[in-house]
C-alpha cells in the first residue's frame, strides 16, 4: 500500500461517537467503515508504533461484536487486549487515538480508567475466559440478565490458565459467550496439539453438519442402529468420535458454533445472535487472518505483531546502527549452542521477541517453543536440567511473573543450573503498567540458591551468560529493551566473578551503586555532581544476589552515604539488599538513599522519559544526590553520622 494510494480519512469513522452509531449504518457503509479503521491504524500505528497485525485482523469482528451487543451494558473482555484498538476507536476514543502509546495519551491496551467500555484492565494471555466467568457469576448473584463475553486468540487458548477456565465455565451453568479468535497466531506460529485441532476444524467448515448426518447414517443401519440404541449414548458418543474427530469444547460442557468467517460481519453477528438466545456456555469459532488489508503485515505477520514506527509504503522500520541487548543475547545463544551440546533453549510463544530465532533455526532438536505456557517452559527446563541439559529460558520479565511458582518450587528447591535469559527488564515504555518489568528482581532474589545479576552492556552481557551456563544452580540475567553500547562483544567471554561488583569510577564523598544499565546515568550524575565539588563513586554492582559486600561496606565506612539506583521496583530490590547488607553488618550511621521504581504501576511513554519522570536519568540522580547531602548534620558532603533512611 503506497501512502498516495491512502484516501483521507472520510467521515463514517468520525461519526461513531458510540457503538450504537454503528445501527445506523447501511452494509456498504459498514464495509467502508471497515477500510476506514484499518487505514487508521495502519497510519496511525506507523508513527507511534504498537500492535499493528492483531488489530487488522480483527476489524470486522470487532463491528460485528459491537453491533451484536449493548455495550458498555454488556461485557467484553480482550484477552491480553493487544487487539483492542479497533474497539477504541468505536467507543469515542477516535479524536484521541493519534496519541495511542504516548506519554498522556490513551493506552495500548484496555483500560478501564480510560473508558466504561474498557471493562478489565488487561496485558497478558490467557486470562479473558476466567474473568468473563467471574462477571457473569456476580451478573447471575445480582439477578441481572447482560450479556458477558470473551475473546480470546488460539493461542491464548492453549494456555493452561485457559483451560482451567472453560473446564469450570463448560459445567458453570450459566450464561458466558467465548470468541476463539483463529488466526493460527499468537504471537510467533501456534504450536501444540490445540493448533493442530483447531487446523483439523478449519480444514472443514461444515463439519457440524457432516457429524450429524453421518451418525443418522449409521443409526439408519438395521443391525448397528439396533446395537447401538441398546447401549446407550457412550458408544454413539464413540462412533461420533470415529466418524469425525471429537468436538472438545462440547465434551468441555460449550455449545460450539463455528467455523464462521470472522471477516463477514453479517454471519459473526448472527452468530452471536444465537448464541445469546441459547444461553449457557457458548463459544464461537472465528477464523480471521492476521495483518488483513496492510500486504507486508499480512506476508509476515509475526514481524508486525508488535512494531517500531515504519514507512507506510515500504513496511520497512528505520535501522537502528546500534544492536539490541536481545540481539546480542541471540548471537550469544548460537555461539554457546555451537560451543556446547548441553545448551538447550525455551521459549513461550516468543521465538522473535526473545532473540531465538537464530538458535532455532541452528538447533532445532535443542530448541523448544512451547506456546504460551510459562509455568510449563520453567518446569520443564527443570527437567532438562536434572537430565544433564542446560536450559536457557528465554522471557521478558512481565511474563515470567506466571511462572513464579515453578522458579521457587521446581527450580529453586532441586538447586538446578536452569538459566532464566530474562528480557525487557526494568521500564519498557509504551506498552505501558502491564508490561513494565519491574518485579523480577524482588520475587528472584527471595529464592533460595538463585544468582541474580545484570549487565551494564552488552559485553557483560556475555560474560555473565558464559558465568550463569557455568554455575551449578539457578541464574537470573536481567537486561532492558534496548540498544547494547556499541563496546566489542568476544566469545567465549571472560566469565564476570561470581558476586563481584566493579569500581567504575572512586569517590570519597558519596557512591552511587548502580544495576545494569543504570550504571551510565549515574556516572554522568556523578560528573555533574564533580562539577559541583561533589566526590561521587560510581559501583557497578552486576550482582543483587549475592550482593558485594566487601564493597559495599569499604564505601559506606569511607563516604558515610550510598545511593542505590535500579530500574526495578523499590520494595524489594537492589535498595533493600543494601539496607539489609548495612543493618546486617551493624553499619547504622550510614544514609542510605534509593532511587528505583516506587509502589506503583508505571504508566506507558517512551523509556527514556519515563526513566527521566522517576527521576532514574543522570539529572535526577545529581538532584538527590545533592538533597541528601545537604541534609546531613553538618551539611557539608564528608559529613557523617546520619542514621539509615530511605528515600
Amino acid at each position: 500500500m503506497r501512502r498516495d494510494d491512502v484516501l483521507p480519512m472520510t467521515t463514517i469513522l468520525q461519526q461513531i461517537q458510540c457503538p450504537a452509531d454503528l445501527r445506523k449504518l447501511s452494509g456498504g457503509q459498514i464495509g467502508r467503515l471497515a477500510a476506514e479503521i484499518r487505514q487508521c491504524i495502519i497510519e496511525t500505528v506507523s508513527r507511534t508504533g504498537g500492535h499493528l497485525a492483531p488489530n487488522l485482523g480483527v476489524v470486522e469482528l470487532t463491528i460485528a461484536i459491537h453491533l451484536a451487543l449493548d455495550c458498555p451494558r454488556d461485557k467484553v473482555i480482550w484477552d491480553v487486549g493487544h487487539q483492542s484498538y479497533v474497539h477504541k476507536l468505536l467507543t469515542g476514543r477516535c479524536g484521541a487515538f493519534a496519541s495511542l502509546r504516548q506519554q498522556g495519551g490513551i493506552c495500548g491496551f484496555p483500560r478501564p480508567e480510560e473508558s466504561p467500555y474498557d471493562c478489565f484492565a488487561t496485558g497478558h494471555s490467557s486470562t479473558s475466559i476466567s474473568v468473563a466467568l467471574g462477571m457473569a457469576r456476580a451478573r447471575d448473584l445480582a439477578g441481572d440478565d447482560y450479556t458477558v463475553m470473551a475473546v480470546i486468540g488460539d493461542g491464548s487458548l492453549a494456555s493452561g490458565m485457559a483451560f482451567e477456565a472453560v473446564n469450570d465455565a463448560g459445567h458453570a451453568n450459566t450464561s458466558l459467550i467465548v470468541i476463539l479468535n483463529d488466526n493460527e497466531m499468537s504471537i510467533s506460529r501456534s504450536v501444540g496439539g490445540l493448533a493442530s485441532y483447531l487446523g483439523s476444524a478449519r480444514a472443514n467448515p461444515r463439519r457440524r453438519q457432516l457429524r450429524s448426518a453421518m451418525q443418522r447414517a449409521v443409526l439408519r443401519i438395521p443391525i448397528v442402529g439396533r446395537a447401538l440404541r441398546a447401549v446407550g449414548h457412550s458408544v454413539k458418543r464413540s462412533v461420533k468420535s470415529l466418524l469425525l474427530r471429537g468436538m472438545l469444547f462440547e465434551e468441555l460442557g460449550f455449545m460450539y458454533i463455528g467455523p464462521i468467517d470472522g471477516h463477514n460481519v453479517r454471519a459473526v453477528r448472527r452468530a452471536i445472535d444465537d448464541a445469546r438466545q441459547a444461553g449457557g456456555p457458548v463459544l464461537i469459532h472465528v477464523i480471521t487472518r492476521k495483518g488483513l488489508g496492510y500486504p507486508p503485515a499480512e506476508a509476515n505477520p509475526a514481524r508486525f505483531h508488535g512494531t517500531g514506527p515504519f514507512d507506510v509504503r515500504t513496511g520497512e522500520a528505520a535501522p537502528d546502527v546500534r544492536k539490541s541487548f536481545t540481539a546480542h543475547f541471540s548471537d550469544f545463544m548460537v555461539r554457546a549452542g555451537e560451543s556446547d551440546e548441553a545448551v538447550v533453549a525455551i521459549t513461550a510463544a516468543m521465538t522473535n521477541g526473545t532473540g531465538l530465532r537464530a538458535f532455532s533455526e541452528r538447533f532445532p532438536d535443542r530448541f523448544f517453543d512451547v506456546g504460551i505456557a510459562e509455568q510449563h517452559a520453567v518446569t520443564m527446563a527443570a527437567g532438562l536440567a536434572a537430565g544433564g541439559c542446560r536450559p536457557v529460558v528465554a522471557v521478558y520479565s512481565t511474563f515470567l511473573q506466571r511462572a513464579y511458582d515453578q522458579a521457587v518450587h521446581d527450580v529453586g528447591i532441586g538447586r538446578l543450573p536452569v538459566v532464566f535469559a530474562i528480557d525487557r527488564a526494568g521500564i519498557v515504555g509504551e506498552d505501558g503498567y502491564t508490561h513494565q518489568g519491574a518485579f523480577d528482581v524482588s520475587f528472584m532474589r527471595h529464592i533460595p540458591g538463585m544468582t541474580v545479576m545484570a549487565p551494564k552492556d552488552e559485553a557483560e552481557l556475555y560474560a555473565m551468560m558464559q558465568a550463569a551456563l557455568g554455575h551449578p544452580g539457578p541464574c537470573a540475567v536481567r537486561y532492558p529493551r534496548s540498544p547494547g553500547t556499541g563496546v566489542d562483544v568476544r566469545y567465549p567471554a571472560q566469565p564476570v566473578e561470581m558476586g563481584r561488583a566493579e569500581v567504575v569510577r572512586d569517590g570519597r564523598h558519596c557512591a552511587i551503586f548502580a544495576l545494569g544499565p543504570m550504571v551510565w546515568p549515574s556516572l554522568e550524575a556523578s560528573r555533574i555532581l564533580s562539577a559541583r565539588g561533589v566526590s561521587c563513586a560510581v559501583v557497578n554492582v552486576r550482582f543483587v544476589k549475592p550482593l558485594d559486600t566487601g564493597i559495599l561496606a569499604k564505601y559506606a565506612s569511607s563516604t558515610g552515604m550510598i545511593i542505590t539506583c535500579e530500574d526495578a521496583a523499590l520494595s524489594g530490590g537492589l535498595g533493600s539488599a543494601v539496607l539489609e547488607a548495612l543493618a546486617q553488618e551493624g553499619m547504622s550511621g550510614v544514609r542510605a538513599v534509593r532511587l528505583g521504581i516506587p509502589d506503583r504501576f508505571i504508566e506507558h511513554g517512551r523509556r527514556d522519559a519515563v526513566l527521566a519522570q522517576l527521576g532514574l536519568d543522570a539529572r535526577g540522580i545529581a538532584a538527590v544526590a545533592m538533597q541528601a547531602l545537604s541534609e546531613l548534620p553538618d551539611a557539608s558532603p564528608s559529613g557523617g553520622g546520619a542514621r539509615v533512611s530511605t528515600v
